[in-house]
């Protein structure tokens, strides 16, 4: 991956003061991009990202911002195109959990996901579209004329009980993808997504920070280990790379082949 340059390229990346948004700021920064660190509160851990980047040579701003509503994605994107002209990729990121049995499941845990995992990623696509068609083609920066990468999770594929508000934002976040690829190919915007399995990051720290969570964890994972952020970053890193350029309208499932259904390789 030490090839793959983004070189002159100017990133958004929402939900990016930790986990494997902060994996994918700090990897873009690497291959030579300008990146926003948007964070919705962690003020502290955002800004100590944009000293690291800088002090190693990159561009960074850290931008506060509420994806899940139209006027805090419009604040985002405008401080956006403030600090850095123009935007050629987004990588639409953030995420919550708040989970809860489906018949406990209060109409304020429901609608803070979907708010947030699939709401929030709908209007930021919306408004990267928008600058993207604003800006036009620009052949000595990408072959594109934007690209979108939505993060999505195994969820999509696989029924999660407990969890059904995060499965169905997942679920719909698929089909949007898929949609508007079909919709903005044409027009050379490239929409693709990547769905991380367990990974280590701070929203599901109790399913592996302990040896006995971690031995159930890997009951599921063919593979043997667990995911860092660092992986799914660097898929990141090349789906939106000109690498990839014919490559549109997939997921990339990144998980250690957990939706290969490991509980039925003994047979079912």
């Amino acid at each position: 991956m030490s090839g793959l340059t983004l070189t002159g390229q100017r990133a958004l990346i929402t939900g990016a003061s930790s986990g494997i948004g902060q994996a994918t700021a700090c990897a873009f920064a690497r291959a030579g991009a300008a990146v926003i660190v948007n964070y919705l509160s962690d003020d502290q851990e955002a800004r100590q990202m944009v000293e690291d980047i800088r002090r190693d040579g990159g561009t960074a701003y850290a931008v506060q911002g509420d994806v899940s509503t139209e006027e805090g994605c419009e604040t985002l994107f405008a401080q956006a195109m403030e600090k850095l002209g123009g935007i050629d990729i987004l990588i639409a990121n953030a995420g919550v959990q708040s989970d809860a049995a489906f018949t406990a499941m209060s109409l304020e845990d429901w609608r803070k996901v979907i708010d947030v995992n699939l709401t929030g990623q709908f209007l930021c696509a919306k408004a990267a579209v928008e600058q993207f068609r604003r800006q036009g083609l620009d052949t000595q920066r990408s072959r594109a004329l934007g690209k979108i990468l939505f993060t999505s999770s195994v969820h999509q594929a696989i029924p999660w009980a407990g969890h059904a508000n995060y499965a169905a934002a997942k679920g719909g976040l698929k089909l949007l993808m898929q949609t508007m690829a079909q919709e903005l190919a044409p027009e050379k915007i490239r929409i693709n997504a990547i769905a991380p399995g367990a990974i280590k990051t701070p929203i599901n720290t109790e399913a592996w920070d302990s040896e006995e969570a971690r031995r159930e964890l890997l009951e599921l994972i063919p593979y043997g280990r667990v995911g860092e952020p660092e992986d799914v970053a660097r898929a990141a890193l090349w789906l939106v790379s000109d690498e990839s350029d014919y490559v549109v309208g997939t997921t990339l499932f990144i998980d250690g082949g957990m939706v290969l259904y490991p509980s039925f390789r003994e047979g079912g």
